[in-house]
């Protein structure tokens, strides 16, 4: 089946990055501890990766103006370090410091770093984009999503439950190489893996807007 990023909230664009690309992004991620690493937008290869002309191509017909990369994380799920993920809005931004800013809040701190929901139309002006370096399906954890929802704005808990009772969720099943284009109000979730594969996954995602002042993204690429 094929999902638009308007009217579906997400969209797979298969094989984009091929093996010896994947073998040399592994590479240069590294291992990892526990779940995975932020900012990775520091690491020149990730940056580049992010500013491709290959990433932006997918990038810029969903959003009205030029892309940015403002946040790269890598997540590394394994039989090893296993999680699973319940049903949520990615709602946030990583700042480098919090400011008293109209529309911007509330505020809290995830490994050191501020972060902030902002409104909901600046959320609306982001995509994440999510680069499969293993193939994902339900034995592995991949990610589940509630097609349209991002077109709901900001949701309650009480408003999650009462959506996933009545619509049925879609499961990202991807190959290695595979990118996942995703609205960041797009409902989500993921279950812990039953594998013993990996379920390696870069993350980046890209803003089409200018923030206040006061305010500085923790990292840009």
């Amino acid at each position: 089946m094929n999902h638009d990023v308007e009217q579906h909230g997400f969209a797979v664009v298969a094989g984009v990055l091929d093996a010896d690309e994947r073998r040399e992004l592994l590479f240069t991620l590294g291992p990892v501890s526990g779940a995975g690493r932020r900012g990775l937008l520091a690491l020149p290869a990730v940056a580049r990766l992010a500013r491709s002309r290959r990433l932006l191509a997918h990038v810029r017909p969903h959003l009205q103006c030029e892309p940015c990369p403002v946040r790269a994380l890598y997540f590394d799920k394994s039989s090893d370090t296993n999680w699973l993920v319940p049903w949520h809005q990615d709602l946030t931004l990583a700042l480098r410091a919090s400011a008293d800013v109209p529309g911007f809040g509330p505020w809290s701190m995830k490994d050191g770093i501020p972060h902030v929901q902002p409104p909901v139309a600046l959320l609306e002006q982001m995509l994440a984009v999510r680069i499969h370096l293993d193939a994902a399906d339900a034995s592995n954890g991949a990610l589940r999503v509630l097609p349209g929802s991002h077109r709901l704005g900001r949701l309650s808990a009480e408003r999650i439950q009462q959506l996933r009772s009545v619509h049925s969720d879609f499961l990202c099943a991807v190959s290695a190489g595979d990118v996942l284009l995703m609205r960041p109000l797009l409902l989500h979730s993921s279950g812990r893996s039953r594998s013993t594969q990996h379920r390696r996954i870069l993350h980046i995602e890209y803003a089409a807007f200018k923030l206040p002042d006061e305010l500085q993204w923790h990292e840009a690429a």
